[in-house]
């Protein structure tokens, strides 16, 4: 039987990867998922359209355009911009389709555009289409 007198100390000569590869595969999980994020805004230039047109409904459609000294009409008739809510909402009361196609000139500022989208979505407006003029051929 032989007694050891002196403790000997096994050194590990390989390094342990496991917890570097668990590190490694959360770390990429993470980038996979945030990546997409990332890209928030994208180049568009608008109002022109290739689409076809929608298909027609029972209820003459409604129509609201702005033109670019900020006139409201509605299916042609003006509006003044403080009386737009109050006529919206007695028109749609009475309906049973409550889409409005919201027709904006182009050169008009892009924040009167989404501030008439805001008042159309306050006052119940289920369903708003942005009307478009076709892409020439040309572009």
């Amino acid at each position: 039987m032989a007694f050891k007198l002196e403790e000997e100390v096994d050194s590990f000569s390989d390094i342990n990867v496991t917890p570097l590869v668990d590190v490694m595969l959360v770390l990429l999980v993470i980038f996979m998922v945030t990546a997409p994020l990332l890209h928030q805004g994208m180049e568009v230039k608008l109002p022109k359209s290739v689409s076809q047109n929608l298909p027609t409904t029972p209820e003459d459609p409604l129509v609201l355009s702005i033109t670019r000294g900020q006139s409201y009409y509605l299916n042609e008739t003006p509006i003044p911009k403080g009386q737009l809510r109050e006529r919206l909402k007695i028109i749609l009361k009475n309906r049973k389709d409550k889409a409005v196609y919201l027709k904006a000139d182009r050169n008009l500022p892009y924040g009167v555009v989404v501030e008439t989208m805001d008042t159309l979505n306050r006052i119940g407006v289920e369903s708003l289409g942005m009307v478009t003029e076709l892409q020439s051929d040309g572009k």
